[in-house]
């Protein structure tokens, strides 16, 4: 799959384990997106000549191959500009809108600060309470028993950007709906890996990023379902979300154009289409989290976060002794690019009585030859330390 990913022509020696934090592209997708500025450039929705009508056909036909990516209808996919734009966009206006005094808004320790703050926000702004699902040592939710009368909001990642966990969603989701609760689903972590079916995880709102998912930056998916976009406000006011402008009221269009408002990121949304295809061509369970696990396991002083028994291609460890930004500088050194730092999720570190780690994530490019190099550059790093 090396192959496909321009990046590695140019950096042969490049080990890229931080596809948790963004994918590399492959030339599929680069290609999508030359042409379009090259070549077919138009704005869309908005004239009659021929280019324009291109553009807007091809930015639909990612809205439908986004709906067949989820399992869901057209009118139910609305374009943002990543997972954060997504959920910021729900919280402000289901949130901000239906949420009241009494009410209780259900996330959990393990969340990504794009999951959480929104929420705090939503919060602070309505009255309602927010309350954290604790977690385990392993890092497995401790969900049961959480949502009750009370809960009228869940917001949970599919998968944990630290631990790797994958949360049992669907039964999440069916208990959410019993007590009336609506579930929004952070799919960031997921939707490059797994195949996702918003049917079958009985949620509200499911949201995923275009750059982890082998495509351009700055475009994202909101899955929500249509009665519930039907009743919700728009959060920006412009061009193309209006049916009826007056100077003394507006009328909006349907969903999920109202939420669409100015010029869209146009290029980015054509090119999401090349990228799901891609990854509904090449998706395969990964073969190198265990095989990577179990290697790192023998280091002497190296402790991995979350060890929950179903979890995604996401190891986060930290080693007694050693700063993870040392490591993650030595590694560069090595060619091996990982993630250090807090990851966006401080307080699900601080759980585990950390302030920072590190992390490596695995992407369709990598190989176990890869993992062995890793490794043993981790291992180095890590012998030195003990040794004094």
């Amino acid at each position: 799959m090396r192959d496909e990913f321009p990046i590695f022509k140019k950096h042969p020696k490049l080990i890229y384990f931080d596809s948790a934090a963004t994918a590399q592209k492959p030339q599929c997708v680069i290609d999508a997106l030359t042409q379009f500025y090259s070549e077919d450039y138009a704005t869309v929705h908005r004239a009659i000549y021929r280019t324009a009508i291109k553009a807007s056909e091809e930015y639909h036909e990612t809205r439908v191959t986004a709906a067949r990516f989820l399992n869901a209808s057209p009118e139910e996919i609305v374009f943002t500009r990543g997972t954060t734009d997504a959920i910021n966009l729900v919280a402000q206006s289901y949130g901000k809108t239906f949420l009241k005094p009494g009410d209780e808004i259900l996330i959990s320790e393990m969340e990504h600060h794009s999951n959480l703050v929104p929420w705090q926000m939503a919060a602070k702004h309505t009255g309602a309470t927010l309350r954290y699902i604790p977690m385990d040592e392993r890092g497995v939710l401790q969900w049961k028993g959480w949502i009750t009368p009370k809960t009228k909001f869940v917001a949970l990642a599919h998968v944990s950007n630290v631990t790797g966990t994958i949360h049992p969603i669907a039964e999440i989701g069916r208990a959410a709906h019993a007590v009336g609760a609506k579930l929004l689903v952070d799919g960031a972590q997921a939707a490059p890996h797994m195949k996702i079916d918003v049917q079958a995880l009985h949620c509200d709102f499911y949201a995923f990023s275009g750059h982890k998912c082998y495509g351009p930056t700055g475009v994202g998916v909101l899955y929500g379902k249509k009665e519930l976009l039907a009743i919700m406000p728009p959060v920006q006011g412009g061009g193309d979300m209006i049916e009826r402008v007056d100077l003394e009221d507006t009328t909006y269009q349907a969903p999920p154009l109202r939420f669409e408002a100015g010029t869209p990121i146009i290029g980015s949304v054509i090119a999401l289409k090349t990228a799901l295809e891609f990854i509904e061509q090449h998706r395969q369970p990964d073969q190198l989290l265990s095989y990577a696990t179990e290697k790192l396991l023998k280091i002497p002083n190296l402790r991995i976060i979350g060890t929950a028994p179903h979890k995604g291609p996401i190891i986060t460890f930290h080693i007694k002794g050693v700063h993870p930004l040392d490591l993650a500088t030595f590694l560069d050194l090595k060619n091996v690019a990982i993630r250090s730092g807090h990851l966006c999720a401080q307080p699900l570190l601080r759980k585990f009585g950390l302030t920072a780690a590190a992390r490596a994530s695995f992407g369709l490019y990598n190989t176990v030859e890869e993992v062995d190099l890793f490794v043993d550059g981790v291992k180095e790093l890590a012998s030195q330390f003990c040794a004094r």
